[in-house]
């Protein structure tokens, strides 16, 4: 929690990455103490780089919110703090993760599909909001 701020700062900064009230200060709190461990930034001289969480549903992991200073990209960042979650989730015994990419990003979409994810068009998701914040 202590990188909140300059993490949330990387997201909003990012194309393609989408926050919503879900990622308030408390709701990620709430994310990181039921997934503990599993969430990671990167640092270039103490400066953040990059950042993203993970978490799992005792089946499946879940990655989340993948990102990288601009400046920082094409150095492996980003495959390092996607391998980190991929064997922190393996450790607990989950073998299947998935990422939701948006449609238009089409940037985050070459990079999972280089980093040897599959693209499912198999599956649609489908959301439901249990309270009046349209923006959960």
């Amino acid at each position: 929690m202590a990188d909140y701020e300059p993490v949330y700062a990387l997201l909003v900064s990012t194309p393609g990455v989408s926050l919503r009230s879900a990622d308030s200060r408390e709701a990620v709190e709430r994310y990181l103490k039921r997934n503990p461990g599993l969430s990671f930034v990167a640092r270039i001289e103490g400066r953040i780089a990059g950042c993203v969480m993970s978490g799992h549903d005792g089946r499946r992991g879940y990655l989340q919110h993948l990102a990288v200073e601009p400046a920082m990209r094409r150095q492996g960042i980003a495959t390092a703090l996607v391998n980190r979650c991929v064997e922190s989730l393996a450790a607990l015994g989950i073998a299947k993760m998935h990422i939701d990419v948006l449609a238009e990003n089409a940037l985050a979409q070459q990079f999972w599909s280089a980093a040897g994810w599959a693209r499912r068009d198999d599956l649609l998701r489908y959301s439901f909001i249990a309270c009046s914040d349209r923006d959960a």
